[in-house]
């Protein structure tokens, strides 16, 4: 069974271990089956890309890897930093997520 996770793709997150702690980034995919979130511009990788067919490009190439879903937090704009983030239910019944610290929304 996979677990849900506590962010969703474009929402903005905070690193909070390794080496890119500190850093915010939008997300760019969840793979909730492996507990991992792809961050733009968070776990930059070099990749060597050897030219496979007679036009395909060689090259050292950058790019994104995934990171382990508890070394982010979901990042609120009015506290400036990385927050837990809890759950209510509004008057219309639908569910949002709430910032735990100053209770702003970040569901629309």
């Amino acid at each position: 069974m996979q677990k849900k996770l506590h962010v969703k793709k474009d929402d903005t997150v905070m690193v909070i271990a390794g080496k890119d702690k500190g850093k915010t980034g939008k997300v760019i995919q969840t793979e909730p089956k492996n507990n991992k979130v792809l961050v733009e511009g968070i776990n930059i990788l070099t990749k060597h890309i050897r030219p496979r067919r007679e036009n395909q490009q060689s090259g050292i190439f950058k790019q994104e890897g995934s990171i382990h879903v508890s070394n982010v937090l979901l990042y609120c704009p009015k506290c400036k930093k990385g927050v837990r983030t809890g759950k209510k239910e509004l008057t219309d019944g639908s569910k949002v997520r709430i910032c735990s610290k100053c209770g702003e929304t970040f569901d629309k």
